[in-house]
């Protein structure tokens, strides 16, 4: 007998530890209950793949028993997956598990007849317990019992919606390690290394998932240990924690951050979700001696406005949560990735911006602009019902309108969404956007004006070059700014260079010509004992004048030496 887990993900870099988990739970079950013939199989894809090159390879894989991983971004290609198999191998049983299918068992089954059945909530006991069914089958053409395990859903030959009890939720430690050899790390080459150290949230926050498992669990800190110090001797590049309240405990939270500073090889990154506001002093004082880029920590602010704090059930100090982001951004040694949601009860456009410009004056690495999701399952998806929110039938369930936001303003939102990803969150033009900024009387409407003009210009309708994106800032400052056209081509310049040594000069950069014989002089007095034609091979230097500087400046671009966090080259000023 043979069975196929298969993954559909989203992109390349990502995996699904889920499909992984299962497989060993399931080898390790049948070798302790000594039963053989059976093989387990993985099969990952991309929803980048076409559909028909996915079937292709299910089909080749020629199991008996293909079980489906499912999630909002793929439950599509499952769809139509799961119909072109059964059509054309009616005798393959076909499973599916994950959240997409886990809160709507018996609707999902009628609309989807050609699956055999789901396995709901948890899947490392009911996975294993499903296999063994199946090889008893095949031994038994005729078993007396037709119990499927504990955790599975299906509709009986007369149709008849069957459901058997939740599985017990599984203890963290039970849990293999999915990384536990080597040379399976090649297999995750290029891609993020996905590790859960606890499972539950304390929180209940209305649009997540997260909010139904009350009960934490936490594996043990010394099994823990042992795992990262495997990723730590791999060197592997990102290690990105799915614990969804990392520091919810936080013993547990100190002795993992103690342990990677302890044993940080330079080179290992690790990703964490916090509450900002729960951490304490003590807590602070330990981020504070990271290796700059050895921790990364996403915040879920969601929203500043307190009645839709209340409205969501959300725990949040605000006020603390700026205090405590603002401490560790002047560490500079954290990159630190804020949330916004737009579409949450009570909140319309403009306090949407308040939201942004509160999130905003806070200055994350990077600022996330996201749509509410009316998640099957989650508290919201009853809320939605009570306040009139109107989201997409299809995933990904996204916000279409609600009482206090029309769909028009999430149109516009989308734009902002836009112009915050390309102009902020890319890194390439942080300087321009703090000279653009204070011509606006808030971030929100530099922002909005910037989607705005960018929507005149059509320019959403295709992909452009890096150049064409500072072009369209030159050109934006000319008509919505009061700004001297010659600052702003060198701010942009400065952001420009900062980035990369591009050998081919921007066309909105400043002439240079008359400076060279200068250039060459402070050149040859900064490296005295190297040659101008080495020094310019290996660093950028540009001339900046009024009224970008006080004084004509000469500055150097180092790329061998880089900020760890925004990977920026370090700029010198150079002297005659």
């Amino acid at each position: 007998m043979k069975c196929l887990l298969v993954a559909i993900n989203s992109k390349y870099i990502h995996s699904n530890p889920a499909v992984y988990l299962l497989r060993e739970c399931a080898l390790r079950d049948l070798k302790q209950k000594q039963i053989f013939g059976v093989e387990v199989e993985l099969a990952e894809y991309t929803i980048n793949h076409h559909a028909s090159e996915i079937f292709d390879d299910i089909y080749l894989h020629h199991a008996d028993l293909i079980c489906f991983s499912c999630y909002i971004w793929n439950i599509e290609y499952v769809r139509q997956l799961v119909r072109n198999l059964k059509t054309l191998c009616p005798n393959v049983k076909i499973w599916v598990g994950g959240p997409e299918v886990s809160y709507d068992c018996e609707s999902f089954l009628r609309s989807l007849p050609q699956v055999d059945g789901i396995l709901y909530g948890e899947g490392e006991k009911s996975f294993p317990a499903l296999i063994e069914y199946y090889a008893a089958r095949e031994k038994d053409a005729n078993p007396l019992s037709e119990i499927f395990p504990d955790g599975a859903a299906w509709l009986d030959e007369n149709g008849i919606f069957k459901k058997t009890s939740p599985q017990p939720l599984t203890p963290m430690e039970d849990l293999p390690f999915i990384y536990d050899e080597a040379g399976r790390m090649d297999g995750f080459k290029n891609r993020i290394i996905y590790y859960e150290t606890s499972r539950g949230c304390p929180f209940s926050c209305s649009y997540c998932l997260s909010s139904i498992d009350k009960k934490l669990r936490f594996r043990p800190l010394e099994t823990v240990k042992k795992e990262l110090a495997f990723f730590l001797e791999q060197r592997v590049p990102q290690v990105k924690f799915v614990d969804r309240t990392f520091n919810c405990k936080k013993s547990h939270a100190m002795a993992i951050w103690q342990f990677i500073r302890d044993h940080d090889n330079g080179v290992t990154n690790f990703h964490f979700e916090i509450a900002a506001d729960i951490l304490d002093e003590e807590e602070i004082a330990l981020l504070k001696t990271m290796r700059p880029g050895l921790v990364q920590l996403e915040i879920g602010v969601q929203t500043a406005n307190p009645d839709t704090i209340h409205a969501i059930n959300r725990k949040m100090d605000l006020e603390r949560v700026a205090q405590v982001t603002e401490t560790i951004r002047q560490f500079h040694n954290i990159h630190q990735h804020l949330d916004l949601i737009a579409g949450l009860p009570l909140e319309d456009y403009e306090s949407f911006g308040h939201s942004f410009d509160v999130v905003y004056q806070m200055k994350p690495s990077q600022l996330q602009l996201g749509f509410l999701k009316v998640l099957k399952g989650s508290p919201m998806q009853a809320q939605a019902s009570q306040y009139g929110i109107l989201s997409q039938a299809e995933p990904p369930y996204e916000v279409l309108k609600t009482p206090w936001l029309s769909y028009d303003d999430i149109i516009r939102l989308k734009g902002l969404e836009e112009m915050v990803e390309t102009y902020y969150n890319s890194g390439q033009f942080s300087n321009t956007v703090k000279v653009l900024c204070k011509q606006f009387d808030r971030p929100f409407l530099l922002f909005e004006a910037l989607s705005d003009e960018y929507r005149a210009r059509k320019m959403h309708e295709k992909k452009h070059s890096r150049e064409a994106q500072y072009q369209f800032i030159r050109d934006f400052a000319a008509t919505r700014t009061t700004l001297d056209d010659i600052l702003v081509r060198q701010v942009l310049t400065l952001d420009y260079y900062l980035r990369d040594y591009a050998r081919k000069r921007p066309s909105f950069a400043l002439e240079q010509d008359s400076y060279k014989e200068e250039i060459r002089a402070v050149c040859l007095k900064a490296f005295p004992e190297s040659s101008y034609k080495d020094v310019i091979r290996d660093y950028h230097i540009e001339v900046f004048v009024p009224p970008f500087t006080d004084e004509k400046q000469f500055v150097l671009f180092d790329y061998q030496h880089r900020d760890p966090l925004d990977q920026n080259a370090e700029i010198r000023v150079l002297t005659w």
